[in-house]
């Protein structure tokens, strides 16, 4: 069954390739939804996909791209918006 989260990455997640690191790692787990960086130094994902791969992707998220030192990860079920790709996003 599809299910969608919004996430919240909070730490050192900006200028260390957080978001390409994330992009893949949503493609191996064939979510979609897209990336992008906040104004306040963290980073906000929409991902949709079956639930299985979102808790892997969750996982990921606390570990993030090798250069990132993630502090905290907040996430909640959002509405299934049909995303084909994951796409990062500009500001």
């Amino acid at each position: 069954m599809k299910e969608a989260y919004d996430i919240e990455v909070y730490g050192r997640v900006q200028g260390v390739f957080f978001r390409a690191f994330t992009q893949k790692k949503a493609h191996e787990l064939n979510l979609t939804g897209y990336v992008m960086n906040r104004h306040d130094g963290s980073v906000f994902i929409h991902a949709e996909g079956d639930w299985n791969q979102l808790q892997k992707f969750l996982d990921w998220c606390a570990v993030g791209s090798p250069k990132s030192k993630v502090e905290k990860v907040e996430y909640k079920n959002a509405e299934i918006k049909n995303f084909k790709t994951f796409e990062i996003r500009r500001v």
